[in-house]
């Protein structure tokens, strides 16, 4: 019982992404739109994914991966204008 709470516990969900649901332009539209409305730069943050995958024990070596924007033009103008990195 131990070791299964071990393991739970060393795996984060992102923060503001549903797992396995949400892609990175789902989550940019739903964190910018109602109740929160939140600039590109916070939803970015929020939704961006990590190398580590979420996993704890890696978190001081993990850096952020591109963002994919595929097909979402709106998003990439404002990624350009912040200067985040993206797959078109």
């Amino acid at each position: 019982m131990a070791a299964g709470g071990f393991l739970l516990a060393g795996c984060s969900s992102e923060i503001g992404r549903v797992p396995l649901v949400d892609t990175d332009v789902s989550c940019l539209h739903k964190q910018m739109a109602g109740p929160m409305f939140l600039s590109f730069p916070l939803a970015a943050n929020t939704c961006q994914r990590m190398s580590n995958g979420g996993f704890v024990l890696g978190e001081s070596k993990a850096k952020p991966l591109p963002l994919n924007l595929k097909n979402a033009p709106d998003l990439q103008k404002l990624a350009d204008e912040y200067g985040y990195s993206y797959t078109r």
